[in-house]
């Protein structure tokens, strides 16, 4: 397994992590607004297939490091919210969800986890992304956000996230792809 995420197929980058389970812990750190708002993003989702999801981001409350200012507000950081549907639901296994719907193109991400006791695999892929750019932002964003989540899980401080994000952000720009 690659520490890095990986172009799987055209328009989609994809991250596996094992990190510690059981494999309910981690779906409860996807699902429930309160865990999901500790790694990733607090907010309503709706447990079912075609069920609203709303991720209100405020990533200065992700670690204790400041948001840098090219992504204060306006620039796609503190207090923006991305929305979509649910188009999976198979608890503990599969969660899916269209995102960004109110810019009007939707991407949409799966999550898949499969228990490898102690542990879970959790392969993310996020797909429908048009541009390079927009690849190497996500799969930034996604590793980063990951590497929080096994920080909670692991039951540690969370790394800082702008260092990480920026550290990771670097490598995505020489590891993905053109075209």
């Amino acid at each position: 397994m690659d520490e890095y995420g990986t172009v799987p197929e055209p328009r989609a980058v994809r991250i596996e992590r094992v990190l510690p389970g059981p494999i309910e812990r981690v779906w409860a750190f996807l699902t429930e607004s309160d865990k999901r708002g500790l790694w990733l993003a607090a907010g309503e989702m709706e447990p079912r297939v075609g069920g609203r999801v709303e991720l209100r981001f405020f990533h200065s409350t992700l670690s204790h490091e400041p948001t840098p200012p090219r992504f204060s507000r306006g620039g796609g950081g503190e207090g923006h919210a991305q929305r979509g549907h649910v188009t999976a639901w198979e608890p503990p296994r599969l969660l899916r969800y269209t995102w960004g719907e109110q810019d009007g193109t939707p991407s949409e991400v799966t999550f898949e986890l499969s228990a490898r006791p102690p542990d879970v695999l959790l392969v993310v892929t996020h797909r429908r992304l048009d541009s390079r750019g927009e690849r190497v932002m996500v799969a930034t964003g996604w590793d980063t956000h990951l590497r929080l989540l096994a920080d909670r899980l692991a039951g540690r401080e969370p790394r800082g996230f702008w260092s990480t994000f920026e550290r990771l952000e670097g490598e995505y720009e020489r590891r993905l792809p053109e075209g």
